[in-house]
Formats: C-alpha cells, structure tokens, sequence
C-alpha cells in the first residue's frame, strides 16, 4: 500500500470511527470532543490498532490546531473586551494566577514533582487553571444564556483565559531554562510577533481585503494565508506556530469580515480538528492506577478552584446568583489545556512525560461530562449553594439595605416580573410618551424586580423602583409586597426565562395581588391563546406588537381596562394562519 492510500485510509477511518461514536455521545448529551478522544484511544495502538499511519494523521491533526486557535482568535474582541467593565476584568485577570497558584499547591501536596528536566507540577496548574470554551460557548448557547449578566461574564472570562494562553504559549519554550533572560526574551519575541501581526493588519491587510471583498471565496482564501503567514512567522522566530494562528485570529477579529470568515472556516476547522482529537485519543496509554487518581482529584479540584472567582465577583456588588453562575459554568479544563501539554510533549526537548498529557486529558473528559450536568442544571446548583452562603451570613443583594424585605404594600401600581430588552423599549416608551411630568408621573408608579445588578444600578440612577429578586420563587412576589398592584407584566419569553414560566408566572401574581390585571409574553401564537384561556388581561408577541403599541396598550388597559383589546387580539390570533405559528 502506498503511503498516501495509507494515509487516505487512516483519515477515513478517524473520521468513520469518530461520526460513529460522536452520534452516540450526541445521544447521550455528551461532548463531541470527549467522543473523538475515546474513538482515537479505540481505534489507536492501545485499543483495537485499526489505524498505523499515526505520523500522518498527527501532520494532518496539526493543521486542525492551527485552525482552531485562528477561529478562536477570530472571536475574541478586544474592543468588547475593554467595554464589558471592571468585574469582568478584573475577574479575567485574577483568576488564572489564582487557580495557578492554588494548583502548585494543591498538586505538590499530592506529591507532584519537577524532577529530572520534567515540570509536571507548572504544568498541571497551569492547564487546570484554563476553562473550555466550545464546551461553554455551546452549553450556555443550547439554553439561551449567552447575553444573560452570568453568561457575559462567564464569556469574557473566557476570552481573557485565551489571553493567559498566548502568554502560556510564549513562555513555553523557553521553560527549560528557569533564567529571567530567556523568558524575558521569549516573551519580547511575542511582543514583536503580536506588534508585527497588528501593525500589518492595521496598515496591509484593509487594502487587500477591500481587493478581494468583492469574491468571498478569496476573502477566506485570504484570511487562511494570513493565519498560516503568521504561523509560519511565529515558527521562524523560535515560538509555535498555534500562537501565531492566534494572534492572526485576534488580528482580524475587528475586520468587518470577520463574521464571514468565521462562518466558512469553522466548517474546514471542525474536520481538522476531529482528526486533532482523535490523533490525541491515540496518545491516550491504558492508564496507571496512579494517574487515575491523580486525574480524578486534579477534576475535583478544577470544580473547587473556579469558585476562586465568587468573592471577586461578590466584592463588585453582584449578587449571589450573578457571582456563583460563572463559577458553575467554569468547571472544566479547556481544550487549550491539551494544547499546551501536548506541545510540552513534542518540543524537540520534553518538558513533561506522557502522563502529564494523560492526565491533562483524562480530567477534561471528567470536567466536561460533570459541566454538561452542572451546567443544564446551574440554577438549582446556584439555589442551593446561595442557600449555603446565607447560612455563613454572606448576604445576597436582596437583604439589607440593598432591598429590604417589604411586608406592607406599595404605592407602585405597575410590577415589571424581570427586565430585559423588550421591557428597556416599552419603559422608554412609556417614558417618552407626553410631557415630561406625565413620563415622570408615569415611572413613579413603576416597580421593577430582577436580579441583574446593572439593571438595578441603572434604575435607581433613573429614580425608578426596583426590588433584587428571583420571579422564579413565588415568594418573591410576596415579599415584595405588591398586593395592591393594579398591572403586572412579564414582558420575556418562556423561551428565555430560567427556573419558570409565564403561566406559573400569571398564577403567582394572581395568589399575590387577586386585582391586577395580567400581562404575558410569547413567540408563539397557540401559546398566546393558551394564556388568553388561562386568563390573561393580554399577551405581547414581540414579533407582532412593537414597544411603542404595546405601551399605549398598558397604559390604556391601565386607565380603561383590557376587555376590548383582549377579544380583538383573540379573534386576530384565531385567524392568524402561519406557517410557523
């Protein structure tokens, strides 16, 4: 057989293998990363051997990293970045050294060594210190939670780990030699290769963009040469070739192509990277009774150490819910922690045995399997774990002088149950709507309760009411005494809201204020009539109604009452006949 049918065969294989076993732990909920690497333990040297050109495949895998770390730079935006304010910063910031720092010792108390040329103990905490991003990014995705306050903080933490891994990657080759000289040294190379890859990006890469721009396939063509140009850059100059894909990637991340380039290149980057994983997986030895163990304590402290980043979060004022969230979406090792072990591995000079890798690897397929669990059920986990904070007498932002507890009622007649985008617009609305003393009069009788922190500071600057509280507890209503309230209104959609839902929603307020009128929100038109027969006043589409109509509705449903417009709505939806209703 020749060496390329040989290596056409392998590449088939991996990829049969792997669509076989990805189909099974799609089934099973399960990461389709963590399937690659047991189909590349199966069908490698250590499982059923069914592949033997393993050099080829591992040339091929190579190919896979590049790309992938060029997409992930193509996503981390350093404008945003700087824009996402103090708590994500300085969240980002902290919690990689303290993880790290946590991590020597925990790892040298297991009895973890640098010995004979080999830095098994940096190496593990630093690995165990990065989070995943795909495993994240998809997770928070699946449940709509990307753009809550949890799931921005938990992304730009994210983007700042990836930061803490070009430096990671910077350092890594000069690691042998423990000399500041060598390290400042590599570490000035990286700063030369990033000035040089943004200087040209800035001044060169505009113009041969807009040349291109006009034929999308050069623009991919394009953005790939400049990712393997800089790679190639990186190379020449004594780092890897993955910091240069990155730098590349973050480069053109504020390109006005960079979504395009991002949509085409994640499709060729997905089949490298299958075959990255499963050339991994065939690394994987059977093993040892002591690596094991190490990996399952190095999986519990993964999960231990990301609450490193509650007291950070707690000490910016966020609430326990905005503070224990990102922590819980953080518990697991990245990707790019293989990354840097595997590279560790392969240096000309070994930095770390094949048991490092293993372990590194063996702890992101504990982490990511428990984060799948952890993650789809985060809020119950968050309820639980703020129950035990507040029995430590660590206050959450609704107690004390944050939002006090109110038994008695309020003078606000219009309860908002949450506050996202849609009630920003039908709040300005009906601020806006007459003279300012009528705006004013207007929001004087508006209450608020949500749990985002910003949304409460901004409220309170703007003079509006708002209760800190979860709508998904009954209790909250209650506590919050709104029981003379004339109008309540949960303007999110059960497609976004956590933990409830419109009609328990309806029911709570009515237990809670008998006389109010009602007011839901829907995407879907059955849905909407549902609530009409379970006794919504009225139900917002928000891809029917605009913010302006629905609040001339409340305030003339407020004053005149909801009837008329309610049997409109119901006979309208009734003949509406979509196609997707």
């Amino acid at each position: 057989m020749t060496p390329s049918t040989d290596l056409l065969s392998s590449i088939g294989i991996c990829v049969g293998a792997a669509a076989l076993l990805a189909l099974v732990g799609w089934r099973l909920r399960q990461p389709l990363i963590l399937a690659y690497l047991v189909t590349g333990f199966v069908i490698g040297p250590h499982g059923l051997n069914f592949v033997t050109n393993q050099a080829s495949i591992t040339t091929v895998a190579e190919i896979g990293l590049i790309l992938l770390l060029f997409v992930i730079g193509l996503e981390i935006d350093l404008k945003k970045l700087a824009a996402a304010g103090a708590p994500v910063v300085v969240t980002g910031l902290l919690q990689v050294p303290i993880c790290i720092a946590l991590g020597l010792g925990f790892f040298y108390a297991i009895g973890v060594r640098n010995t004979g040329g080999h830095y098994a103990l940096i190496y593990l905490a630093a690995c165990m210190s990065l989070s995943s991003t795909l495993v994240v990014v998809k997770l928070l995705n699946d449940k709509f939670e990307l753009d809550t306050l949890p799931g921005r903080i938990t992304l730009g933490v994210l983007v700042i780990q990836d930061i803490w891994a070009v430096g990671m990657l910077a350092v890594q080759p000069n690691l042998t030699n423990p000399n500041l000289l060598p390290l400042a040294f590599s570490l000035w190379r990286g700063l030369l290769l990033v000035a040089g890859g943004f200087a040209i990006s800035k001044y060169i890469l505009p113009h041969l963009f807009r040349a291109v721009a006009k034929a999308p396939e050069l623009v991919l063509v394009s953005a790939l040469a400049w990712c393997f140009f800089l790679a190639g850059a990186a190379s020449f100059i004594g780092l890897s070739r993955e910091m240069g894909a990155l730098i590349a990637g973050v480069s053109l991340s504020t390109f006005p192509y960079n979504l395009d380039v991002m949509a085409k290149a994640v499709s060729i980057r997905d089949f490298f990277v299958t075959l990255f994983f499963v050339a991994l997986g065939m690394q994987i030895p059977i093993p040892s009774l002591q690596v094991v163990v190490i990996a399952l304590a190095a999986s519990a402290f993964v999960m231990v150490s990301r609450f490193s980043v509650v007291p950070i979060l707690y000490w910016f004022k966020l609430g326990h819910r905005a503070s224990l969230l990102p922590a819980i979406n953080l518990m697991q090792v990245s990707e790019f922690s293989i990354v840097i072990a595997s590279l560790g591995l392969t240096l000309p000079k070994p930095q770390i045995d094949s048991d490092v890798v293993t372990i590194v690897i063996m702890t992101f397929a504990i982490t990511s399997v428990a984060s799948t669990y952890l993650i789809n059920s985060s809020h119950r986990v968050q309820r639980v774990l703020s129950r035990v904070l507040k029995l430590l007498r660590v206050k959450d932002l609704d107690v004390g002088d944050a939002a006090p507890e109110r038994k008695e009622a309020r003078s606000e007649t219009i309860v908002f149950l949450g506050f996202f985008r849609d009630a920003s617009s039908i709040l300005f609305e009906l601020e806006d709507d007459g003279s300012a003393v009528e705006g004013q009069v207007m929001l004087d009788k508006i209450l608020v309760i949500d749990f985002n922190p910003t949304v409460m500071r901004e409220l309170r600057r703007r003079g509006i009411s708002i209760v800190y509280g979860d709508i998904a507890h009954a209790d909250t209503l209650h506590h919050a005494g709104i029981g003379d309230a004339e109008l309540v209104v949960s303007s999110i959609t059960d497609d976004v809201l956590r933990g409830t839902n419109n009609l328990k929603l309806l029911r709570n307020a009515r237990a809670s204020c008998p006389k109010a009128r009602v007011v839901l929100a829907t995407e879907h038109i059955p849905q909407a009539l549902h609530f009409y027969e379970e006794g919504a006043d009225f139900v917002y589409i928000p891809r029917l109604h605009a913010a302006q109509q629905v609040a001339r509705i409340l305030k003339n449903g407020l004053a005149a009452g909801f009837e008329s417009i309610r049997a409109a709505e119901i006979e309208h939806l009734s003949q509406r006949r979509e196609v997707l209703a």
